[in-house]
Parts: structure tokens; sequence; C-alpha cells
């Protein structure tokens, strides 16, 4: 079988390096405000204290 090749256009690379800054930010944010981040793993909503962070 042969291989499939994905490429990322530019655009779309600067789509995930804005997405990477607002993640880095988001948690600074959290972090200052000794707020909780509330995410989704495995379909579930789990809060992370902001001291693990």
């Amino acid at each position: 079988m042969g291989e499939h090749k994905t490429t990322t256009t530019p655009t779309q690379k600067k789509i995930i390096e804005a997405m990477d800054k607002v993640s880095e930010k988001l948690i600074e944010f959290k972090k200052k405000n000794n707020s909780d981040l509330v995410v989704m793993k495995d379909g579930k909503i789990i809060r992370i204290k902001a001291s693990s962070l």
C-alpha cells in the first residue's frame, strides 16, 4: 500500500503557531489568577488546579 503524505500549508502553520501561543498565555493567566484550567480528557470534563500547572 502507498503512503499518504500530509502537507501543512503556510496558513495552517500560522494557525498552529497562534493556537500554541494562546495556550501558553491561557496557562499564564490561570496561574496568575490562581484559577482552575478546565479541559476535556477522554470525553470527560476535568479541572486542573493552577498550582499543578
